[in-house]
């Protein structure tokens, strides 16, 4: 299996640049697996595709302001981090420059407020850092980090919490979980109400989710791995509605993975707290879910490569180029598939 297999040609004004004004106005490709028919909505139509009994899964993990702009203190060298994985105070980064960041370099951001002690190397940009401080370490990045909005959106964004879902609680990501962007309270209450139940689950977006392919053969890609977790009376409600034959429906890529995870790992549903560097592509058998929503994702992408897994390629690659006939928006602020 090629990487160049999931390539397509998206022309560059697809890309949406900002967030629509409501949320839910966004248009919704659905994407009908048993038949190839595609039809084309409104996210605020979701209901219409949703039955009393499904249950709903959301990634629940909230972005923290992970892209750091210091000077290496020996030459003032300029440095950036992104912050991808923590420990304590011990944080893996990506580093721009990160040629000139070696064992023991102090890089020095605000005015001293926040140091980081390199006291590891790592491939292709990764660096693990010492963090040194005085105080409580979010209050700090709250004040010296900022939104780590994804390369390919140029525009600046007037409302950081618009990068957020409306359920984002637990601090950790680098990126958002960009399928839930389109969910708004008002949305999740009409849903409840007609007998639908809404689970939360925690993965924090890093390197394994937008780091690019760099292999031309599949198989030798290596994902990064991510923490996840899972909570008892979560696994509990879940393995219940797996027993009766009820419809798991993951909201994005990030909640199908940590199910997937876990059932994979486990056989059931079950509190959990670890790494997990699991790579979906076609030939994958689904445990865990029935249904995704999904936004549309980067050419010769691994998220790509897992909505094929569960459609299949050539439907995935019909249904896409119907998105860009359609003029559908692209990527993160972009519009939604259901792949039912």
């Amino acid at each position: 299996m090629k990487t160049s297999e999931f390539d397509f040609d998206l022309p560059e004004e697809l890309i949406a640049q900002t967030p629509l004004k409501e949320r839910s106005e966004s248009r919704l490709l659905v994407l009908h697996r048993s038949t190839g028919e595609i039809e084309h909505r409104h996210f605020y139509d979701l209901c219409d595709y949703l039955k009393p009994g499904d249950v709903l899964v959301r990634n629940n993990t909230r972005v923290i302001p992970a892209r750091l702009f210091g000077t290496k203190e020996e030459t003032n060298a300029h440095v950036e981090l992104l912050l991808l994985k923590q420990e304590g105070d011990v944080w893996e980064c990506l580093v721009g420059n990160a040629r000139v960041v070696k064992m023991g370099t102090v890089i020095s951001f605000g005015e001293g407020e926040l140091k980081a002690e390199c006291i590891g190397i790592g491939e292709k940009g990764l660096r693990t850092f010492k963090m040194i401080y005085e105080g409580i370490f979010y209050e700090i990045l709250d004040h010296l980090g900022n939104v780590p909005l994804p390369p390919y959106i140029k525009e600046k964004l007037e409302d950081p919490e618009r990068y957020q879902t409306v359920y984002a609680k637990v601090k950790g990501s680098a990126a958002a979980p960009t399928a839930g962007l389109h969910f708004t309270d008002a949305l999740f209450a009409k849903i409840k109400a007609m007998g639908v139940e809404v689970e939360d689950v925690t993965l924090h977006v890093g390197l394994g989710t937008f780091r690019p392919m760099d292999t031309e053969d599949v198989l030798e890609h290596h994902m990064h791995s991510e923490f996840y977790m899972m909570d008892a009376d979560t696994a509990q409600r879940l393995n219940q509605a797996k027993s009766e034959g009820r419809r798991i429906i993951a909201i994005g890529t990030t909640s199908c993975r940590t199910l997937e995870a876990i059932m994979q790992k486990y056989g059931q549903f079950q509190a959990c707290a670890e790494e997990t560097d699991i790579f979906i592509y076609p030939g994958y058998e689904f445990k865990a879910i029935d249904a995704l929503i999904t936004n549309f994702h980067l050419p010769k992408s691994t998220l790509v490569m897992l909505v094929s897994a569960l459609a299949s390629k050539e439907l995935i690659m019909k249904a896409y180029q119907e998105a860009i006939d359609e003029k559908y928006r692209f990527f993160s602020f972009g519009d939604s598939m259901f792949i039912e």
